[in-house]
């Protein structure tokens, strides 16, 4: 087992037939104290220097969240996609009704979300919504349209909240990179 960690304790009885799976189930993990268990996924494997920059990331954030935490929260600027269904079906709880002993069992038939749906981009702070920006049919996301979404966001904020593009802001995006946030 020391040797392959992956092994299954099936194999182990066909190396050591002369004692039973329970037995060995028994030894591994009662005895000498193992468990099998699954491998985190990770989304991406960090170099040392990403790392590095992700310490010194939020060394910066705790340093300037304990001097100033209300400026802190107010300069974090977020924003996330979703998908948006032209109808929403009905949930199980939406559709209970009263019905007597004698009554026919109620059905409720699967619904199919409707192939009509559109990408909604979402920007937000701690104050509220800057931006929501619904992205027109067979629309790919690509540099130039997120440079577009960027431009819409930065006027939003001027209009919104006068004065936080010259405080600073810190921006966060679902879809950056950990290293990159």
């Amino acid at each position: 087992m020391l040797k392959d960690r992956r092994v299954t304790v099936r194999k182990l009885c066909e190396k050591i037939p002369e004692v039973n799976k329970t037995t060995i189930d028994k030894i591994l993990t009662e005895h000498l104290g193992y468990s099998k268990v699954c491998a985190r996924w990770v989304p991406k494997m960090l170099t040392a220097d990403h790392q590095r920059q992700r310490v010194e990331a939020a060394q910066e954030f705790l340093t300037f969240h304990g001097t100033t935490e209300e400026e802190f929260l107010d300069s974090i600027v977020t924003g996330d996609e979703t998908w948006v269904h032209y109808t929403t079906p009905e949930t199980k709880e939406q559709s209970k009704q009263w019905k007597h002993t004698s009554s026919p069992k109620a059905k409720k038939f699967k619904q199919i979300l409707s192939a009509g749906k559109i990408m909604a981009s979402v920007f937000w702070d701690r104050k509220g919504v800057l931006l929501c920006e619904f992205m027109p049919r067979g629309t790919t996301i690509n540099a130039d349209r997120y440079c577009e979404t960027l431009k819409k966001l930065r006027r939003a904020i001027q209009n919104k909240r006068r004065g936080m593009l010259t405080e600073g802001v810190r921006f966060h995006h679902d879809n950056a990179r950990p290293h990159t946030a």
